[in-house]
C-alpha cells in the first residue's frame, strides 16, 4: 500500500451500484435511487438503489429457492470450503481497491481501513472456510437397542443488517459462519456506507458461490429492513447497530414467524486505570487510540475513562497530549491518524453530546468542535471531557464519535460500581500490575469482553458479544456458528 496507488484509486469515479438478487445485478423495482455522500467532502460519490419491499421480497424468495434446492447446502463441505477460500483470495487480491472505496464511503482512515476491512474480512472468511468441515454432530449415550444422533443443520434463510462503521469486517462476521454452514443470506447494508460490502458480495459470485445464495438489497431501513424483519420466510436475523432498531427487530420477529434475532447493540465501555498500571504512558496512549480510532465510530470504543484519583490530573494530561498529537484529516492520506465522521447527521449528534456534557458540568479539556470546514467534509477534533459524573448523559449514552468522558474513582469497589452503572455491557478494560485485582475486575465488570493492560485487538478466535442492552449472541470464533445451525435429534430403534 503506497500513497500513489491510493491517490490513483481515489480519482476513479464510482459507477452507480445495483442490487444483487439471484445472481443478477438489478435496479430498484420502481427505479428509485439514493445519493451516497462522501464524508470526505460532502459531495455525491455515487448512487445505490433505494429499494422497495418488493425488491426485498424478491431477494428473500431467491434465497429461499437456493436453500430449498440445496444448491449450496447440499454441496460437500470440501466443495463449500473451496469456494470460500477462493472468495478470501479475491478479497485479498482486491484489498486496496476495496479499502479505498470503503474510505470514500464512510471516512475511516486508510491505514486502519486496509487492515480492518478487506484484511479482516478475508481472514474471517478463511477462518470459517477452514472450520466448516470440522463441525461434528454427536452420538448420544443410549441403550444398546437405540441409536440417538444429534445433527447440526443450517437454519435456512438468514437476514443480515450491517452497519456503516466497518461494513466489510462486520459483514464477514455474519457471512462467514452463515455461509459456511450452508445457509442462504439476504444482506441489507447501511444506507450511508454500502459500497465495499456490495463489491465483496459480487466477489463471492466470482469465487463460485451459486446464484441466490447471497443477495444484497440497499434502501431505507424502514422499508427494506422492515420487510426483511417481518418476512415469514426468513429463519434468523442478525444485526449490528443501535438499541432502538434492535428493539424494533425483536418486535418484528414477534409479529411475524418468531424468527431468531441476534443483536450486537454497541456499548459505553469503561477503560479503568489504576495507579499501579505497569506503564501509565502506554496506558494513556492506548486509551487515546481506544476511543479516537475511526473517529470513535467503534462499538467497543473505550468511551468512558475511569482514572484512580491519585493519578487523575497527570493521566488526563497524558491522554490529552496523545489526543492532540493525532492528526485529523483526509482519511486517504497515509499520514492521517483520525478520519472523517460518517455523516453530517452523526457529526451534529456528536457535537450535541459535547454541548450537553458542558451544560451538565463537564469541562472540555481539548477538542469539542468541528474542524476542517473548508474541505466540505465531516471532521471533528478528538475531545476529552473531565468532570463526567456516572449519571450524566455522556456517561450513560453512546455517542459513537470521538468524545471521551473522564470520571475519577477511589477504590476497586467504586470503580466496579461506576463501570457497571450503565445499561450496556459490551467491552471494558483494566490497567493494573496486581494480578489478583485484574482477575477480580474481569469477574466483576459486566461485559462480554474484558481487556487487561491493553484495549482492542482481539482476533477471530475469540467471541465478541455483549450482555444486558449490548445485545445477545456472539460474532467471531466457533461460537458464532451456533447462531446459524439447528440441532436435530434422530432417535433410531435398532
Amino acid at each position: 500500500m503506497d500513497q500513489n496507488s491510493i491517490d490513483a484509486l481515489r480519482a476513479i469515479s464510482v459507477a452507480p451500484k445495483l442490487h444483487l438478487i439471484d445472481g443478477k445485478l438489478t435496479p430498484a423495482s420502481d427505479g428509485a435511487v439514493m445519493d451516497i455522500l462522501s464524508p470526505l467532502d460532502g459531495k455525491v460519490l455515487t448512487q445505490v438503489p433505494c429499494g422497495t419491499a418488493a425488491d426485498m421480497n424478491a431477494a428473500i424468495a431467491a434465497a429461499r429457492a437456493a436453500f430449498e434446492d440445496r444448491r449450496w447446502a447440499g454441496q460437500a463441505p470440501a466443495a463449500r470450503k473451496k469456494v470460500m477460500l477462493k472468495w478470501a483470495e479475491l478479497i485479498e487480491a482486491n484489498a486496496l481497491e476495496l479499502a479505498v472505496l470503503g474510505v470514500r464511503d464512510n471516512g475511516t482512515e486508510i491505514s486502519m481501513a486496509y487492515k480492518a476491512e478487506p484484511g479482516s474480512a478475508a481472514g474471517t472468511i478463511r477462518y470459517y472456510a477452514e472450520a466448516l468441515d470440522k463441525i461434528y454432530g454427536e452420538v448420544a449415550p443410549t441403550s444398546g437397542d437405540v441409536l440417538g444422533m444429534i445433527l447440526k443443520e443450517p437454519v435456512g434463510v438468514v437476514g443480515a443488517i450491517i452497519p456503516w462503521n466497518f461494513p466489510m469486517m462486520i459483514g464477514a462476521w455474519k457471512l462467514g459462519p452463515a455461509l459456511a454452514m450452508g445457509n442462504s443470506v439476504v444482506l441489507k447494508p447501511s444506507e450511508t456506507a454500502s459500497l465495499s460490502l456490495m463489491r465483496m458480495a459480487e466477489l463471492a459470485l466470482e469465487a463460485g458461490l451459486p446464484p441466490g445464495v447471497l443477495n444484497t438489497v440497499t434502501g431505507r431501513g424502514d422499508v427494506v429492513g422492515e420487510a426483511l424483519a417481518l418476512s415469514m420466510d426468513v429463519d434468523a436475523l442478525v444485526f449490528t447497530g443501535s438499541g432502538g432498531t434492535g428493539r424494533r427487530l425483536m418486535e418484528y420477529s414477534a409479529r411475524s414467524n418468531m424468527k431468531r434475532v441476534y443483536l450486537e447493540l454497541g456499548g459505553k465501555s469503561p477503560n479503568i486505570i489504576f495507579a499501579d498500571a505497569p506503564d501509565l504512558a502506554e496506558a494513556a496512549k492506548v486509551a487515546a487510540f481506544g476511543i479516537f480510532r475511526n473517529a470513535g465510530q467503534v462499538c467497543v470504543a473505550g468511551s468512558r475513562l475511569l482514572v484512580e484519583r491519585s493519578i487523575h490530573d497527570d493521566f488526563v494530561a497524558e491522554v490529552t497530549m496523545n489526543a492532540e498529537a493525532m492528526r485529523v484529516g483526509d482519511p486517504l492520506d497515509l499520514g492521517t491518524a483520525i478520519g472523517a465522521i460518517n455523516s453530517e447527521d452523526q457529526l451534529a449528534r456528536n457535537l450535541g453530546f459535547v454541548e450537553t456534557a458542558q451544560a451538565e458540568g463537564g469541562q472540555v479539556v481539548t477538542g469539542g468542535a468541528q474542524i476542517l470546514h473548508e474541505t466540505g467534509g465531516y471532521f471533528m477534533a478528538p475531545t476529552v471531557v473531565t468532570g463526567v459524573t456516572p449519571d450524566s448523559t455522556l456517561a450513560q449514552k453512546e455517542v459513537f464519535g470521538p468524545v471521551l468522558g473522564v470520571t475519577p474513582f477511589g477504590t476497586d469497589d467504586e470503580a466496579v460500581r461506576i463501570a457497571n452503572a450503565t445499561d450496556y455491557g459490551l467491552a471494558g478494560a483494566v490497567w493494573t500490575s496486581d494480578l489478583s485485582r485484574a482477575h477480580r475486575m474481569v469477574q466483576r465488570v459486566r461485559t462480554g469482553v474484558m481487556h487487561v493492560n491493553t484495549y482492542g485487538g482481539a482476533d477471530a478466535t475469540v467471541p465478541l458479544g455483549g450482555v444486558r442492552q449490548s445485545g445477545n449472541g456472539h460474532d467471531k470464533s466457533l461460537h458464532a456458528i451456533e447462531k446459524y445451525t439447528n440441532l436435530k435429534t434422530a432417535w433410531i430403534k435398532l
